[in-house]
């Protein structure tokens, strides 16, 4: 039988075996956590005739990304045949045999399984990926027999990066910097696109991840997500599960735009419910600038140094390398 989903079941026992931990792994209380509504904004009124309603739309972007961190767009100019176009190609690359996936070179090897550098059971995420640098998408040679998902990506990476511009010139006037400001830092050779598919998970929900808890580490995250529902995210300490909304998309604050904004706006830390009846499917559009980018907020005094957008990255990795998990800001505060 030729299987698609990769062997997450027998490397989440291993690291369980290895890691010395009891049978039962620690419950992690996932479930029954209340549902809330995000903040849902209609972008259609950014283009209204009426500037009271252009204002109080942007004001309740700004709200939202320093109350909440994360908020919903509708009207946001993607449409839904392209949406489909984009889950349809995402799900058939998923299809694909397991050892197809793993040693079929797309796009220089960014597909992802499970949590390699997991040292317990808190660590691991029930999911795959492909983690897809947006340069690529012009080698049309790397795609080999993937030329419709090519296309679906192309198309669908203008649209978030044209949405996600919009969004973050709003919330860098908030701030006191020039409309474009963000846009100088972020063009389309330097974001990412990742494509997301949890599979079912036969373990109790009490007990894994579907993605372990943590922050973007971009400007502004964009997700575009199916019906079936997991995502979580913290709010006044306490973890609450968004409902999918099928004419909306997900934004949320990054660790960059946190740190640029003096904390003004909050990258919030979020995670993903493992499904032991439905697989999910997602897709997330991270607006991130070139690796020398010195991030240094105007406001002051500033609650952190000045670090560069590589430095913060090489962190990451090492703290995950060391102790199995990112830290994040707190290590670059004054």
């Amino acid at each position: 039988m030729v299987h698609s989903n990769p062997p997450l079941m027998h490397h989440y026992g291993e690291l369980v075996r290895n890691s010395g931990e009891p049978k039962k792994a620690k419950t992690f209380n996932l479930q029954n956590h209340p549902a809330c509504d995000l903040p849902l904004i209609d972008l259609a009124a950014l283009t209204s005739s009426n500037e009271t309603e252009k204002k109080a739309c942007t004001a309740a972007i700004c709200k939202a990304a320093s109350e909440w961190g994360f908020f919903q767009v509708v009207n946001h100019g993607i449409s839904h045949e392209l949406l489909r176009k984009m889950r349809s190609e995402q799900v058939k690359l998923f299809e694909v045999p397991f050892e197809k996936k793993i040693t079929c070179g797309l796009l220089n090897n960014p597909y992802r399984w499970g949590t390699p550098t997991a040292t317990r059971s808190s660590h691991f995420s029930w999911s795959e990926a492909f983690h897809i640098p947006l340069t690529m998408i012009s080698e049309a040679a790397s795609w080999g027999e993937f030329t419709s998902l090519r296309e679906a990506i192309n198309e669908f990476a203008a649209a978030m990066l044209e949405v996600s511009r919009l969004l973050a010139s709003i919330l860098a006037q908030n701030l006191g910097y020039p409309k474009d400001a963000v846009e100088k830092l972020c063009d389309a050779g330097t974001c990412f696109l990742r494509l997301n598919h949890y599979p079912c998970c036969p373990k109790s929900k009490d007990e894994i991840f579907g993605l372990v808890p943590h922050t973007d580490s971009d400007f502004l995250t964009i997700l575009y997500q199916d019906q079936v529902g997991g995502l979580q995210l913290m709010k006044d300490s306490k973890w609450v599960a968004v409902k999918p909304n099928p004419d909306a998309l997900i934004v949320n604050i990054g660790d960059l735009f946190q740190a640029w904004s003096n904390d003004e706006y909050k990258s919030v830390e979020h995670k993903v419910v493992a499904n032991d009846k439905m697989e999910r499917y997602s897709v997330a559009y991270f607006l991130c600038p070139s690796n020398n980018t010195v991030i240094n907020c105007c406001k002051g005094p500033s609650v952190y140094r000045k670090f560069t957008f590589g430095e913060y990255r090489h962190q990451i990795q090492e703290d995950v390398k060391k102790i199995g998990h990112k830290i994040g800001l707190s290590r670059f505060k004054l």
